[in-house]
């Protein structure tokens, strides 16, 4: 493993330590020296030196050699002493010098020291703050991270969401169109249908019509077969037999118009889906001498509005009936000027 590196204030404490110790040994030797220095004996003056060799001298001289002598060891011994206390002064002065300037040199070390571990500590702040920054960036980052990969994910999403929407849409238009394509189809056939519906009802109606036709030629034929046999005998000279006669190719002529006027109605009515077994309607149907319908009203309700309104129609639909030309104005006036028929969701009748 990798050794933990030191900060500049382990660095320096030990090297401090041992420069105060140092010091401080220092200053105890040169105390314990100083102690321990042996008191010097006092210096013996020249002088009295002199006056042993002087013994031989007068009485007055040797008395004036000795007057000078304790006045010269009287003066030479305070000499000493203050030499001594100068030089311990100035010992000590050293002594407290050195131990200034170890203290000095201690109190740099330890303001060395101390600014050491303040710029350590700095320089640890420094570097927590940037772990700290590093940390908070890391941190700014995975989040930043995390945002985008939920933006993506709510994205991917949304889109997953708005791809099944134009799915689901397009499918919906898909079937949408299928079954209008089915619908455009189902009324293509019901038109056909119808179409063929419509073209076979006419060509029924037309054979219908040629048929019609025949036999109104053929009705029309007997009737002036018996028109003709009807005036003849109402040439003759019985009146009474020649009415009755006519009264009765009359009545003949009006049954056979009651059938193609039942027959003509029938074919344009439209039965409408309310219709129901025991509902009549009577309808007052108005014409002129040639046939032309000129109006159908109801005179009878059945009920059912829808009902009545459907075989007023059918009445109107007809338009004219040209076979009211065979009938003689009175014929035509008291029998199909005003002509009532019952329709019933069973039948027509007259």
């Amino acid at each position: 493993m990798r050794q933990h590196d030191r900060s500049p204030s382990e660095n320096l404490f030990w090297p401090v330590v041992w420069a105060v110790g140092l010091h401080a040994m220092l200053f105890a030797f040169l105390f314990v020296s100083f102690a321990r220095t042996p008191d010097l004996p006092p210096a013996r003056p020249v002088i009295k030196a002199t006056l042993y060799q002087l013994q031989s001298q007068s009485q007055a001289t040797t008395q004036t050699n000795q007057k000078i002598a304790g006045e010269a060891a009287k003066t030479s011994a305070p000499t000493y002493e203050a030499e001594q206390l100068e030089q311990k002064k100035v010992e000590q002065e050293k002594i407290a010098a050195a131990a200034q300037a170890a203290k000095a040199k201690a109190a740099d070390a330890q303001a060395k020291a101390a600014e050491a571990r303040k710029q350590a500590e700095q320089k640890a702040a420094q570097a927590q703050k940037q772990a700290q920054a590093s940390k908070e960036d890391q941190a700014k980052k995975a989040a930043e991270k995390l945002k985008q990969a939920e933006v993506a994910k709510l994205k991917a999403a949304e889109d997953a969401k708005k791809k099944a929407a134009e799915d689901a849409k397009k499918k919906a238009a898909e079937e949408a169109k299928k079954k209008a394509a089915a619908e455009a189809a189902k009324k293509k056939t019901a038109d056909d249908a119808k179409k063929k519906a419509e073209a076979d009802k006419k060509k029924r109606a037309a054979e219908e019509a040629a048929k019609q036709k025949k036999a109104q030629d053929a009705a029309r034929k007997a009737l002036e077969d018996k028109k003709a046999g009807a005036l003849a005998e109402l040439l003759s000279e019985d009146t009474q037999y020649q009415q009755t006669v006519a009264d009765t190719v009359g009545s003949q002529v009006a049954g056979s118009l009651d059938d193609l006027i039942v027959r003509l109605v029938s074919e344009q009515w439209v039965r409408p889906p309310s219709a129901r077994n025991g509902m009549a309607v009577t309808v007052l149907i108005e014409m002129l001498p040639d046939g032309t319908i000129t109006n159908a009203s109801v005179t009878r309700s059945s009920g059912d509005p829808a009902f009545d309104a459907s075989a007023v129609a059918a009445v109107r639909n007809v338009g004219r009936i040209r076979e009211m030309q065979q009938l003689d104005r009175k014929t035509f006036d008291s029998m199909y000027r005003k002509r009532s028929a019952i329709f019933k969701p069973e039948d027509l009748s007259l």
